[in-house]
């Protein structure tokens, strides 16, 4: 069924989208302008980040997708490596003991005679929060794990394939030298921290990366602006990225409100780049001009980022890489788009010394580009 043609006019907001762009396949790592990871940093080519892994866990979801691999664990990761993804994506806490540990959630849940028990990643020793769920040893039996969402509702922590929680240093000694690493710096909303504080979680975290990482891409993200800035005041190898959520939750900190606010922090801080909530980029596709004007890289994430056609329309849009949930699908759709872009019909024509040349045609036409982008600005304004 052909697409109904819309002009680019119609759509609110929309920028002029870049000529001649395609999807480039998977990138081992990245590169930048200028010595180390100052500004100009960019990615190679179009990038894949798998989130959490293989997928971050939604146990209230009817998608048994997504309740396939326990996320954050080494199992998840190397399953991940088995598809052409570029980078996997995993948030780290510092334990009591200072210990890096590789976990999402603040807090930590477990039942025990009949009483839900929950204690902050954060104020747990290490030996603590390895005894939760599976074991290494498997004689041994962990304590049982639910998990909290949102909306305060507790799940039991059920996945297909299950298993043990791990550290950062293990991810470094289990996980392919060649997967690059999205390091998110994993900080409570609801605390207030002082530098000092933040200083000492991030140089724990930073001594492990720089013992372990030899020639592995790392990134380094965080929602928490202070300590973006201050990761990349601590260090100028790898390139820091500010995690926003594009103005869709309410914050006393005016950095975390909108992505105008968010450029600002990279700019005065000397960041590299920006991680927004996909929906915050289409509902103000103005701001992805702004980014690129400020010569910062730009990465999104989000459930949207499951729908191959949302990712295809990011790429032609600028925006240089994705972080998802569904990595065999999208990493799938992704292929299928090089190909049929590379299969393209062709046409001939003369070149300047009257030699015959073969132009490929592009697999969308701007109508069917317009209304497929006016689709999805329409569909994230719900």
């Amino acid at each position: 069924m052909a697409l109904k043609a819309v002009h680019v006019s119609d759509v609110p907001n929309l920028d002029q989208i870049p000529q001649n762009v395609t999807l480039n396949p998977r990138s081992p790592g990245f590169q930048t302008d200028g010595d180390e990871a100052k500004s100009g940093f960019k990615f190679q080519k179009f990038v894949a980040m798998g989130h959490r892994g293989s997928g971050m866990n939604m146990l209230q979801s009817s998608d048994q997708r997504m309740k396939t691999i326990k996320e954050n664990t080494i199992l998840s990761f190397n399953s991940a490596t088995s598809f052409p993804i570029d980078f996997i994506e995993f948030d780290v806490q510092v334990t009591e003991d200072d210990c890096p540990v590789i976990f999402h959630d603040n807090f930590i849940f477990t039942k025990d005679k009949g009483e839900i028990i929950e204690k902050r990643v954060t104020d747990i020793s290490l030996t603590e929060f390895l005894s939760y769920g599976p074991q290494k040893d498997p004689e041994s039996l962990g304590k049982p794990m639910l998990r909290k969402t949102k909306d305060g509702r507790i799940f039991e922590w059920k996945v297909e394939k299950d298993a043990p929680l791990c550290t950062l240093q293990e991810a470094f000694e289990k996980v392919d030298q060649s997967m690059g690493f999205n390091i998110e710096l994993k900080f409570d909303d609801q605390l207030v921290y002082t530098e000092e504080q933040l200083t000492h979680a991030l140089q724990v975290v930073l001594k492990v990366v720089f013992d372990r990482a030899k020639d592995r891409p790392i990134m380094f993200s965080s929602f928490q602006p202070d300590a973006a800035l201050l990761v990349r005041k601590l260090q100028s190898t790898y390139p820091v990225f500010f995690l926003t959520n594009g103005g869709a939750q309410t914050y006393t900190d005016v950095r975390r409100t909108s992505l105008e606010e968010a450029i600002k922090v990279c700019l005065a801080g000397g960041l590299q780049g920006i991680v927004s909530e996909v929906k915050a980029i289409f509902k103000n596709p103005g701001a992805l001009t702004k980014i690129k004007e400020s010569k910062l890289c730009l990465v999104t994430y989000g459930e949207l980022n499951n729908v191959p056609e949302i990712v295809y329309m990011q790429r032609l849009m600028g925006v240089e890489g994705v972080i998802v949930d569904l990595i065999q699908e999208i990493t799938e759709a992704v292929s299928d788009f090089i190909k049929n872009e590379k299969e393209g019909e062709e046409e001939s024509c003369l070149d300047e010394d009257g030699n015959k040349q073969m132009k490929t045609k592009p697999q969308f036409s701007k109508e069917e580009i317009s209304f497929l982008l006016k689709l999805i600005t329409q569909l994230v304004q719900h």
